[in-house]
């Protein structure tokens, strides 16, 4: 079993930053790729960002590429979004999952556990 707890979510202005913050715990953190993903009101959850097992390779959606940036250290067992030029489309609540040994799939059925999720609202 793998323990994930996001935060840093929050209220911000259109332009503004924030650093989403995933804690793991329960097996070795560094064997798991790990993604996030998000899901706005009455949307499907979609990918964002993933970070290969071995932190070498990352992989975005479009629709954030060039403004969000994928991290992870292994030795705080932490992954984080740092996002930036934030837009009110970007509102959501954001989960952070864990995927062993994987590649950074963006497709939501390869990740094995969850977190509960951190709120993010961006204002006009």
């Amino acid at each position: 079993q793998v323990q994930l707890v996001e935060s840093g979510g929050g209220l911000v202005q259109a332009g503004g930053s924030l650093r989403l913050s995933c804690a793991a715990s329960g097996r070795t953190f560094s064997n798991y790729a790990m993604g996030w993903f998000r899901q706005a009101p009455g949307k499907e959850r979609e990918f964002v960002a993933a970070i290969r097992w071995s932190g070498g390779s990352t992989n975005y959606a479009n629709s954030v590429k060039g403004r969000f940036t994928i991290s992870r250290d292994n030795a705080k067992n932490t992954v984080y979004l740092q996002m930036d030029s934030l837009k009110p489309e970007d509102t959501a609540v954001y989960y952070c999952a864990a995927d062993l040994f994987g590649s950074g799939s963006n497709y939501y059925l390869k990740y094995d556990y969850w977190g509960q999720g951190t709120q993010v609202t961006v204002s006009f």
